[in-house]
């Protein structure tokens, strides 16, 4: 079972929106360099919905291939076409990842139903561990509970990335979905929460630019020292809260673009970081100690 701090990796882009290859070596180097436990490739964080499929097999593949087994590598494999999801995920286990994560049907806005026959449609058709994501505040669909007890019970559907910052709900599906069947949190400020609560990690943004500091915070909360892991992630919230300020990944990429991991290219209809929002997000970086 994959644990701890998984960053869900930007895809770094030169000022024309090209990949830019050299940039990306480095921040994975930089993320082995710096304790992060596991990386997601192509998320939506990566900017799946622009990459064209070309380029997303060829992010996947540089970054399984740099990191050489030294860390799992988790490819974003979703769509909302369940044969354009199956044939990218069929791609990535060739490729090599050690599990995909795959995002609900977005716009279609299936049934919890058709969400269910889905999922259990890839996972009947490909030997890879997969990894459901819930986050309706960007797809317009949510994965309920109930139906994800139910696709716990199929083989290599081994867990949740639950983007909804509900604890509750979290400990809904750690208890009833079973030992082997991981739950993340996809929401940075709750993360903590949710490891307490008995989740296995985060799939974390803010991980993108304090890689040891959301290292340690997984390490802490999966150690049960809550109070220190509480701390840890008070200090961080002006991080976890402005990296939102504007659609993810638009601040999250001018970040590293200030701290010189990355030039500040980023695809249509996606635009740099507005002028009136970058104060606040410089002012946060400062605060946590990044600049």
């Amino acid at each position: 079972m994959i644990t701890g701090s998984m960053v869900a990796l930007v895809t770094p882009m030169h000022e024309d929106g090209s990949v830019d290859w050299e940039a990306l070596a480095r921040i994975v180097e930089f993320h082995l360099q710096e304790g992060t436990d596991s990386i997601v490739a192509v998320g939506t964080t990566g900017e799946s919905a622009t990459l064209d499929v070309t380029e997303h097999c060829q992010v996947i593949s540089r970054i399984v291939q740099q990191v050489a087994g030294r860390i799992p590598v988790i490819a974003g494999t979703g769509a909302n076409s369940t044969h354009e999801a199956l044939e990218l995920t069929e791609e990535a286990k060739g490729l090599g990842v050690d599990a995909c994560l795959l995002v609900t049907p977005y716009y279609n806005k299936p049934t919890q139903e058709g969400m269910y026959r889905h999922y259990r449609f890839i996972a009947e058709r490909v030997e890879v561990p997969q990894i459901l994501y819930n986050v309706p505040g960007r797809t317009s669909v949510d994965l309920l509970p109930e139906t994800v007890e139910r696709l716990a019970e199929v083989d290599n559907i081994v867990g949740i990335k639950e983007a909804t910052g509900d604890i509750d709900r979290a400990r809904r599906l750690i208890a009833n979905c079973g030992s082997q069947f991981a739950v993340y949190s996809g929401d940075d400020p709750t993360a903590v929460e949710l490891i307490l609560a008995g989740g296995q990690g985060n799939i974390s943004v803010t991980a993108n630019v304090a890689p040891a500091a959301m290292a340690e915070l997984c390490r802490l909360a999966l150690a049960g020292e809550a109070e220190a892991a509480r701390r840890l992630n008070d200090s961080l919230m002006p991080l976890h809260r402005k990296l939102f300020v504007e659609s993810n990944p638009i601040p999250v990429k001018w970040a590293m673009q200030q701290m010189g991991l990355m030039d500040g290219g980023i695809r249509l209809p996606l635009t740099p970081l507005s002028a009136e929002a970058q104060p606040e997000l410089l002012s946060a970086m400062k605060l946590c100690g990044l600049l």
